[in-house]
């Protein structure tokens, strides 16, 4: 019998990618469906796009709604996924794709959303290396409550983590410059995400170490460090000692896409790493893995080779003259990065096959 599913916040971008790629999951039966303001609505208003789930209409979001389901995904804005986890309790898996339990500093949870704080989930990138030649999916197996990433923060730490764990760069002068897709700002009117403000146009945001992904990266490029540098207790691990050990400048900035990222990330490599040292180091990390993929010397990933797909694309440079390790990476903000992340950690969670109903395939042209 198939799990059955509800997921939350399916009006929006991140819900309705949730269920594009679920009703294509053979293992799965999405059963509910649920908004705020959209409720009692079709979804085929809202996600046209979905043929085959014209049939659904949005409920309200409330736990009653959600609850007795064996699958819920929680796609609503970041402060809002929270309030239901008590609720939630008795639901098997609950995966949430907002941010409120990505975060495990509460300090650095207050610095950049504020609110009450709430416990850190399993995170939901599976490729990430997390010390000792682990890989995140090894905390996944078995979770019963998964945090999806923020899409630009995974996109940075899967660019950079190889070399963080192989220790051969240097994490105090991470530069890391982003070309986004507005989608990924979620599908609430706002008058900068018009497309007459940003055809034609590339609009930076977030500038000088505001964005609230910089808190995430820096975690998940801590949990890759050398355990004699990562020894003290977690709060101060992740935000308070390690703001001097994990630097980074973080600028994204929107481009006229609808949906991806390309994350330009540089960092200066560390003394005695060779050219050997260095390649080695990525492709150890992702040699066996589906759907990340270390592109040949020399090349570089366009965000049109990923579009519609579960898979993050990495090209590598040495740039001896300046010193630096130069990577860029490109996936879909709302596949890789979010959705598609999150059925992937709900695969391994299960016990599934960790690519089931998931492709590696893009949308061209």
């Amino acid at each position: 019998m198939p799990y059955q599913v509800a997921v939350s916040g399916a009006s929006g971008y991140a819900g309705g990618e949730l269920l594009r790629l679920l009703a294509a999951h053979p293992d799965v039966e999405i059963r509910t469906v649920t908004a705020h303001s959209n409720a009692g609505q079709p979804l085929a208003l809202h996600q046209p796009h979905l043929r085959s789930l014209a049939h659904l209409t949005l409920q309200d979001t409330t736990p009653e709604t959600l609850a007795g389901h064996d699958i819920v995904f929680l796609a609503l804005p970041h402060g809002q996924s929270g309030q239901y986890t008590e609720a939630l309790a008795e639901a098997p898996l609950v995966i949430d794709c907002g941010a409120d339990h990505r975060l495990e500093s509460v300090s650095a949870w207050d610095h950049f959303y504020g609110g009450e704080f709430h416990e850190p989930w399993a995170y939901g990138v599976p490729e990430l290396l997390v010390g000792g030649g682990a890989k995140q999916r090894s905390r996944l197996a078995g979770a019963s409550r998964i945090a999806a990433p923020g899409c630009n923060a995974s996109t940075v730490s899967l660019s950079l983590v190889p070399g963080v764990a192989a220790g051969v760069i240097d994490t105090r002068d991470i530069v890391s410059v982003l070309a986004v897709g507005p989608s990924g700002a979620g599908k609430s009117l706002k008058t900068n995400l018009l497309a007459s403000e940003i055809l034609g146009s590339a609009n930076p945001y977030a500038v000088g170490g505001t964005h609230r992904h910089i808190p995430e990266i820096r975690q998940a490029l801590a949990a890759a460090l050398p355990v004699a540098d990562s020894a003290s207790e977690p709060e101060d691990r992740v935000w308070t000692s390690l703001t001097d050990a994990i630097r980074i400048s973080f600028t994204p900035v929107i481009v006229p896409m609808a949906r991806g990222i390309l994350a330009t990330s540089s960092a200066p490599i560390a003394p005695d790493a060779s050219d050997a040292d260095i390649r080695g180091a990525w492709e150890a990390a992702y040699g066996d893995e589906t759907f990340v993929h270390l592109l040949p010397a020399g090349e570089f990933p366009r965000t049109a080779d990923v579009l519609g797909a579960n898979t993050a694309l990495m090209g590598l440079a040495i740039d001896r003259a300046a010193n630096r390790v130069v990577v860029v990476t490109a996936l879909d903000n709302l596949a890789k990065g979010t959705a598609g992340a999150a059925i992937q950690s709900m695969n391994i969670a299960l016990g599934l096959p960790e690519a089931t109903g998931l492709t590696v395939n893009g949308v061209a042209p």
